[in-house]
């Protein structure tokens, strides 16, 4: 028996780099046509998109789902309802579980929760190391069918051998490396940003070098042993520098940056773990190195880290809380309010950041053409909203978005022509 078919239409579709006023009709599953004036059968329903932008669903490659292990903190089921409830349809989930999905048993016990209760695609990450602990390689070749790259995310891998010999087992079978890149002979037991904030309050700081010191290292023998090598959200006005020096002679180097790098910076802290992550919020001119880097094409993606944890773990304060903060709910929102709204980049260009980019950078597949699967989401960018983390599906609460106004509200979420999220209902 074949889905209702669904029209939007009165909406500006955004795709390859081109904004078109045209309507998009779904039908089993795929979408079926593109055009202007298309028209409704009596049994099709119509969705009215006027005042709205709509795209391809967006993909996050880098989100933690927290599945199994750490269920208290968020769940595969209450994660991907999130995911939709933010328009995205593809997402890439961090290996940091219990257990770790360093083999084909532990990533196969991740994938059944996965099929059991997720509303979008999930594409699981395997680690680098066996349990994440940066001793021993996991079992690349087994798990290269099973995920869709390596990361040891939340821990980086600090010694040069392990990373080396990681890469030449990645590159064989044509793998991807998402790392996270920190130095932890560098770190201090520190917990923000070494800056003006944490000097006039007393907070031990994490020094830039952490960070953009493997990186560095990285991009090299990526270089070297021919891996195809992306780096997770990079906070630093250096490491945006030797990235684009990196790509400017090897073409399978890439990274990405998170909504709260771009938007704010150590100046906008608070005495609130809200504004806690790994790594920490910046001083004003790694931002605005950021900026740079997103108008220029050395960061080719924006990816949320998503990161929810208990109420209570967030409590504790800046020292004491744990790091992370959630964002797959608001990260388009934030994104066109604070970069398409004041100029810094067009829609076209958010679109391949939060989109095109990240799909094609790992291989997702999925593209606003018709015959492909009816993944799309519709934001409406006429009228503003509150963030106000009571209304997140996820877990999670801690955002330092909180009371913000912004526009790009998610009206409407389909995976494979299924309804999961609509605005009204």
């Amino acid at each position: 028996m074949s889905r209702k078919e669904l029209l939007i239409k009165n909406g500006t579709v955004v795709s390859d780099g081109v904004s078109r006023r045209v309507d998009v009709l779904v039908a089993d599953g795929k979408i079926a046509a593109i055009g202007e004036s298309l028209v409704a059968n009596d049994d099709t329903e119509v969705f009215d998109a006027e005042g709205c932008i709509v795209t391809y669903g967006l993909a996050d490659v880098h989100v933690h789902l927290r599945e199994p292990g750490y269920s208290a903190k968020e769940t595969i089921a209450t994660g991907t309802r999130a995911c939709a409830h933010g328009g995205v349809t593809t997402v890439c989930s961090m290996p940091n579980l219990q257990p770790a999905p360093d083999a084909p048993d532990t990533i196969a016990i991740q994938q059944q929760m996965i099929d059991e209760q997720a509303v979008i695609e999930v594409l699981p990450f395997a680690t680098i190391s066996s349990n994440r602990a940066g001793r021993e390689l996991a079992d690349i070749e087994a798990l290269h069918p099973l995920s869709v790259g390596y990361s040891d995310d939340g821990n980086g891998i600090q010694t040069e051998p392990l990373m080396r010999a990681a890469m030449k087992r990645i590159a064989a079978v044509d793998g991807i490396i998402s790392a996270h890149c920190e130095d932890d002979s560098l770190l201090h037991a520190g917990y923000i940003h070494d800056g003006e904030y944490a000097r006039a309050h007393g907070h031990k700081g994490i020094c830039s070098e952490s960070e953009w010191g493997p990186i560095k290292r990285d991009v090299k023998l990526a270089e070297e042993e021919g891996c195809r090598y992306h780096v997770c959200h990079i906070s630093t006005k250096e490491s945006v520098a030797i990235i684009r020096e990196a790509k400017a002679k090897c073409s399978h180097i890439s990274c990405e940056t998170a909504p709260h790098y771009l938007v704010l910076c150590d100046e906008n802290m608070q005495e609130d773990a809200r504004f806690k992550m790994n790594p920490p919020l910046r001083a004003k001119e790694d931002r605005a190195a950021l900026i740079e880097g997103i108008k220029d094409g050395t960061i080719e993606v924006i990816a949320t880290d998503h990161a929810p944890h208990t109420a209570e773990e967030k409590s504790r304060g800046l020292k004491a809380s744990m790091m992370g903060i959630v964002g797959i709910e608001t990260s388009f929102a934030i994104c066109y309010t604070h970069l398409v709204r004041k100029g810094v980049v067009t829609i076209e260009k958010l679109i391949a950041l939060m989109s095109e980019n990240p799909r094609r950078i790992f291989r997702l597949g999925g593209a606003m053409q018709v015959g492909e699967r009816a993944d799309i989401a519709v934001f409406n960018v006429t009228e503003p909203y509150k963030v106000d983390s009571a209304e997140f599906l996820s877990m999670g609460k801690a955002t330092p978005f909180e009371g913000e106004e912004v526009y790009g509200r998610c009206m409407l979420t389909l995976f494979g022509g299924e309804k999961v999220w609509s605005e009204n209902k």
